[in-house]
């Protein structure tokens, strides 16, 4: 790994691979871990960013409420599926497909009820926190294969770091038990080993799950030979789809030619009420009694044909990606019926099935949930905590120069940018989402656009103002906005978060809850900033010439007078 060729031990080849491959994509990776642990309550956040909603309140009646509404909105469509209301979801998500329609998402029609009444709901255009989550892999304006790929690599990159850095330090277990403050860069290098020995399972596995997930497109060779570079019949093979061979018998029962048998369809297809399904509500939920109905789907409903089948609110295995259970029903009589059998799942779909529901979260009751968050936010610390490390080992050599290279100049501007820059950015993607008008057209394309704005204006501010004081005035202004953020919603047609806490609504609170949490993080940084600079003492700032009190200042250390002998120590 030396320049000069001699040879090194195994610790020392391991840090210089560490240092780089943190670095070099280091604030893509913090960007990706910070929009990826906010996707941990995707569902939350885009419940928050759509206050038409906040008012709805489900209760025993929602289900046979939203059933009623189905048949005054799409009486003729082949099926109807209504996601309930839960604690990530404040009103009924509905969908249906009309006879006829395209296959997939195209051919099918979306619309959300009020819980409480039933009524078609018109929520502002936005993509909320499917964004963030879409943003977390798949990066944004560029084609989404490039945008995997990009993300993919820096993946690995971070799990070389992880790997090579559990390697480069021996002590790390025992200096999670230790920190120095106020001691320069072994103060940074006390944090940064705590954050990641702290949550090291956690990165480790969201990492490595976060490969597998992309494994088809990091390596897509073996479907390609597979399938003759059919990657589509790979997909619908994998989920478990057949195409139907000519003669074959469909779901209904075998095709029948002939007049008899279209008049026997005919008299099947005459308007026939749909049974209540409060019963079968009450039949599934001493079933479930831990997660509850989650969804209900009708097909054919009016007809005599009609079945309604009821989907477990959870799983109780990741094998099946935290799928649930179903119970199925006569749609007209609601008696039970026997539900078709899941099909069998191989081995390796299971482990994957596994990986990829571990990464999502998919398993995650609130409080798991919860805890993912904290685990992710403690990633994005260690990441920039190494990133700001990478500058602070360099001091000694900008005090010897008594000049801040370009180099080093511009791994300052990236991190205040990259780091205090994405919180501004992110809060103000949510202050963009009450502040344009509901009936804006693309309403949510300005939302993203006022979210790249704010971000490119945070990359350009450090370039202005000295490093300390850009770092202060943006985590100033991230710690503002993420504050006012539960003032806003109550004052932007939203539930103020003693309402939602009263009424259960969790996603709605939860996000309140998520900001503020939020604000006093990025607080603490602020006033930690303050604090290090009062605190200086006044012979070391006399000691520090002034151009070298800028270096100084550049690496967000208090000029004391053992700071230069700290940071001259090696780790």
């Amino acid at each position: 790994m030396r320049v000069d060729g001699k040879p090194e031990g195994l610790r020392q080849s391991m840090s210089w691979l560490h240092t780089w491959s943190g670095l070099l994509l280091g604030w893509l990776l913090y960007a990706v871990f910070f929009t990826g642990t906010l996707s941990f309550f995707r569902a939350e956040i885009t419940d928050w960013m759509r206050p038409e909603l906040h008012q709805s309140v489900p209760d025993a009646g929602t289900a046979q409420r939203g059933l009623d509404a189905m048949q005054a909105i799409a009486p003729k469509a082949s099926s109807w599926t209504l996601s309930l209301p839960n604690e990530r979801q404040t009103a009924i998500e509905a969908s249906w497909r009309e006879p006829g329609a395209a296959a997939g998402r195209a051919g099918t029609q979306r619309s959300t009820l009020d819980a409480g009444t039933g009524e078609q709901l018109q929520p502002r255009e936005t993509r909320g926190g499917g964004f963030l989550y879409r943003f977390h892999f798949e990066l944004y304006a560029m084609p989404r294969i490039w945008g995997r790929w990009i993300v993919g690599f820096a993946t690995m990159l971070m799990l070389v770091a992880i790997i090579s850095g559990v390697i480069t330090h021996k002590k790390i277990f025992s200096d999670f038990f230790t920190f120095r403050p106020r001691k320069g860069q072994r103060s940074w290098l006390d944090a940064h080993n705590a954050t990641a020995v702290l949550a090291l399972p956690f990165h480790l596995v969201i990492t490595f799950s976060g490969l597998v997930l992309l494994m088809n497109i990091l390596m897509p060779w073996g479907v390609q030979t597979a399938y003759s570079g059919d990657s589509n019949a790979y997909f619908s093979e994998l989920r478990g789809n057949r195409q139907a061979q000519p003669g074959a018998a469909n779901a209904n029962g075998p095709r029948e030619g002939g007049r008899a048998s279209r008049q026997a369809e005919a008299d099947t297809d005459a308007p026939v009420a749909l049974a209540p399904v409060g019963p079968m509500l009450a039949a599934a939920m001493a079933q479930w009694p831990a997660h509850g109905v989650g969804s209900i789907t009708v097909n054919a409903p009016g007809t005599a044909r009609a079945t309604v089948e009821l989907r477990e609110g959870g799983g109780s295995s990741l094998v099946n990606r935290g799928a649930g259970s179903t119970l199925l029903f006569d749609g007209v009589t609601g008696e039970p019926r026997p539900a078709p059998e899941a099909a069998a799942i191989s081995w390796p779909r299971a482990t994957s099935n596994v990986l990829a529901s571990v990464h999502l979260g998919r398993f995650a009751e609130p409080l798991v949930r919860w805890l993912l968050f904290l685990s992710g936010v403690v990633g994005t610390i260690m990441a920039a905590t190494g990133m700001v490390i990478w500058v602070v080992k360099r001091l000694p050599e900008r005090r010897k120069l008594g000049r801040t290279p370009h180099g080093h100049r511009l791994v300052e501007v990236l991190n205040v940018g990259a780091i205090a820059g994405l919180s501004v950015a992110t809060a103000s993607f949510f202050w963009f989402n009450r502040l344009l008008p509901a009936e804006l057209a693309g309403r949510s394309d300005w939302e993203i656009r006022g979210f790249f704005t704010v971000w490119a204006l945070c990359l350009l501010h450090p370039l202005l103002r000295p490093h300390r004081q850009a770092w202060r005035e943006q985590m100033l202004a991230a710690t503002l906005l993420f504050a006012l953020l539960p003032l806003l919603n109550g004052l932007s047609g939203g539930a103020w978060l003693t309402q939602s806490l009263a009424q259960s609504q969790w996603s709605i609170a939860g996000f309140d809850v998520m900001m503020l949490a939020l604000a006093a993080l990025h607080g603490w940084v602020v006033w930690w900033l303050a604090r290090s600079k009062q605190t200086a003492s006044p012979a070391a700032r006399k000691a520090v010439a002034p151009a070298k009190a800028a270096a100084a200042d550049a690496g967000l250390l208090a000029p004391q007078p053992a700071v230069a002998t700290a940071m001259e120590q090696q780790p």
